[in-house]
């Protein structure tokens, strides 16, 4: 009976041991997903943020009229930034027929020469009279819009004080041919931009009108007056923009 009281003890023995490993074995599964949890990556807080707030500080963007043309409406929409023209569309468009492939020729030209120029004195793109002239007429209504002190227009701050531009129309001048109507655009009393609105179109009249027109606007602001020569073979259209011009003068009080 002695005997077998060493052997039971290690029967014991031998069973508790065998039970905690079994134990310690059942429990390691539960230690593995904290490790799994911590191989996942995290997206940082407000790592997704850069969403809006992206436009720059002092842009503005300002849509000019419609202006209805004989193919069409046009309408132009500028992006301002610090008083500077970044960017010009046109938001509507003559299209259908063959207005379509003019329309796609003429108006990438056209915003260019806005920003360019950084006013509506741009050169009208061959083969697209009308739709050049409507685009200058809603881009100069847009440039009427954009807020005092974030113009385009060029010398506003020529005598050190900062003068916002305006723009004053004339009346319509009636011609033989058709009626004529001028645009000034002033800054310091001084005339920084011309340009007609209405002017005489069709048949010969409309090449009449795209040669003498951007002659006598840059008349009209060299002079800072009325007092500006017809241009040879626009005899009616240059009378109807003399009156009209000084239509607009009496206006601003020049």
């Amino acid at each position: 009976m002695k005997k077998s009281h060493p052997i039971r003890r290690a029967v014991l023995a031998t069973a508790a041991t065998v039970s905690g490993i079994v134990l310690l074995l059942s429990l390691k599964p539960a230690s593995d997903p904290g490790s799994a949890a911590a191989a996942v990556p995290r997206q940082p807080p407000g790592a997704a943020a850069p969403q809006g707030g992206a436009q720059a500080a002092g842009t503005a963007t300002v849509t000019g009229a419609v202006a209805q043309t004989q193919y069409g409406p046009v309408q132009v929409r500028l992006t301002v930034n610090d008083g500077k023209v970044t960017q010009a569309e046109a938001v509507q468009a003559p299209g259908g027929g063959q207005s379509t492939q003019v329309t796609a020729d003429a108006v990438p030209k056209l915003n260019q020469a806005a920003v360019a120029a950084q006013s509506a004195q741009i050169d009208a793109v061959s083969g697209a009279t009308y739709t050049s002239a409507g685009y200058k007429e809603s881009l100069q209504s847009a440039l009427d819009k954009v807020p005092a002190g974030g113009g385009s227009g060029e010398g506003e701050q020529e005598s050190g004080q900062a003068q916002p531009a305006r723009a004053v129309t004339g009346a319509v001048a009636q011609t033989q041919y058709g009626p004529v109507q001028v645009r000034i655009t002033l800054s310091g009393g001084k005339i920084t931009q011309a340009e007609a609105v209405q002017a005489p179109s069709g048949g010969q009249s409309t090449q009449v009108t795209a040669d003498a027109v951007p002659k006598l606007n840059q008349a009209a602001v060299a002079a800072g007056s009325a007092d500006i020569d017809a241009v040879s073979g626009a005899t009616y259209t240059s009378g109807g923009y003399r009156q009209s011009l000084q239509s607009a003068l009496d206006q601003a009080g020049g």
